[in-house]
């Protein structure tokens, strides 16, 4: 996967203004990846919410939500 240092650091910062609930939690989501001419982003669920049954919920409501907000060309969220 190609990576795209500009989209990559809009990603993070977009994170960045969920982490405080996720870490609230116990857990934290990383950018696994990031590919500009796809317009893909993987991320991946970590600590409590790496196994919980409602991460799914936070990440499309969210998460993903967010990013594709924030980072219009991310056309491709997903979780890993």
């Amino acid at each position: 996967m190609s990576e795209s240092r500009d989209m990559r650091s809009r990603v993070e910062t977009a994170l960045e203004k969920v982490r405080p609930a996720l870490k609230a939690d116990g857990g934290d989501a990383r950018v696994a990846g990031c590919d500009e001419e796809r317009g893909r982003v993987e991320i991946e669920m970590l600590g409590a919410c790496g196994g919980c049954p409602l991460s799914q919920l936070d990440f499309v409501y969210a998460i993903e939500s967010l990013i594709r907000r924030e980072v219009p060309e991310a056309r491709d969220v997903v979780a890993v």
